[in-house]
């Protein structure tokens, strides 16, 4: 079934390419098209399964637009891209609930396939972006002890979140069932008072649990 897109970027010309770059898998629909951050969080409704959303936008950032989607839409995956090779961005792209952070430059191969990680669940980091800010996650590490107590296989679960793997992958590296997965999911993040995978992704750094 064809996935309906919102797409975010206030250059017209690039949101054009982009478009067709996300529309020729034949996988994806742009059923909403924004140039900038308040019309993508007006644009967003229920039959929308992700978000694509240019950091930079006018009236409103695209990194603004995702905090107000995360908390309306807490299930709506949502990627982040951009022209800045900026770790800051990232960070708080991350921090702010997206599940992805891809610079426009990424060729169509790339974006569909984080694209389609962000609907199962999975994170992706642009790999120059990624070998920077997980050291500087790496710095604002907390200390091992972790005052929650938490099974041995939802420290496994946390791991394997922390290295981006999707529900697919996390069920068959553990000889689980994708639904077992998400419940624990849910457990662990009601146990941690954490909004999203997202969050749980960067606990599990700044915690040494990857």
């Amino acid at each position: 079934m064809t996935k309906h897109v919102l797409l975010a970027e206030d250059q017209q010309i690039v949101r054009q390419g982009l478009k067709m770059m996300i529309e020729e898998s034949g996988e994806f629909h742009v059923a909403v098209e924004a140039a900038n951050g308040i019309e993508a969080v007006e644009g967003v409704s229920s039959h929308i399964d992700v978000a694509v959303l240019d950091i930079r936008m006018p009236l409103m950032t695209g990194l603004e637009a995702c905090k107000k989607l995360a908390t309306a839409y807490p299930n709506l995956p949502i990627l982040m891209l951009t022209t800045f090779d900026d770790d800051a961005y990232a960070l708080e792209a991350l921090e702010s609930g997206a599940k992805g952070f891809m610079l426009k430059d990424a060729d169509a191969t790339k974006l569909i396939t984080a694209m389609k990680k962000a609907l199962e669940g999975g994170i992706t980091i642009d790999e120059g972006i990624a070998g920077r800010i997980i050291p500087e996650l790496m710095k604002q590490k907390r200390p091992k002890q972790i005052d929650v107590p938490l099974t041995k296989r939802e420290k496994e679960i946390i791991e394997l979140v922390g290295e981006g793997k999707t529900n697919q992958e996390i069920a068959s590296h553990l000889f689980l069932s994708i639904g077992t997965v998400k419940n624990h999911i849910t457990v662990i993040l009601d146990k941690l008072e954490l909004r999203d995978r997202t969050q749980l992704a960067i606990f599990a750094i700044r915690h040494y649990l990857v």
